[in-house]
């Protein structure tokens, strides 16, 4: 099992009392939704999520960095083994969170 899938399933297990949490592999790491909402995902780097003020609130010591060259920058989850304020914080970013681009239907 890879790094990055234990640690996608650790994260699952961390944010496991909130529901509507899934997570999709994605090149070699993981995107992570709340209520099909992006807040972040597994990189090289490990878990990052996108900069919100719910974020930036529960993590004030994270410094921004970019989760692959050229990407927006996100903040490296620095309370991932704090069960509840990981929960509170995704929950709270939620209502920051863009809805989901609907995906077009070919004609």
């Amino acid at each position: 099992m890879s790094k990055n899938k234990e640690l996608a399933d650790y994260i699952m297990d961390q944010l496991s009392d909130l529901g509507n949490v899934r997570n999709i592999p994605m090149m070699g790491g993981f995107i992570f939704y709340y209520k099909e909402r992006i807040f972040g995902g597994i990189y090289g780097n490990g878990f990052l999520v996108k900069i919100t003020e719910a974020s930036k609130k529960f993590m004030p010591d994270s410094e921004p960095e970019p989760p692959y060259e050229g990407a927006k920058l996100m903040l490296p989850v620095t309370i991932l083994d704090d069960r509840t304020a990981l929960q509170n914080m995704v929950e709270e970013m939620y209502s920051e969170l863009p809805e989901r681009k609907s995906k077009k239907k070919k004609a």
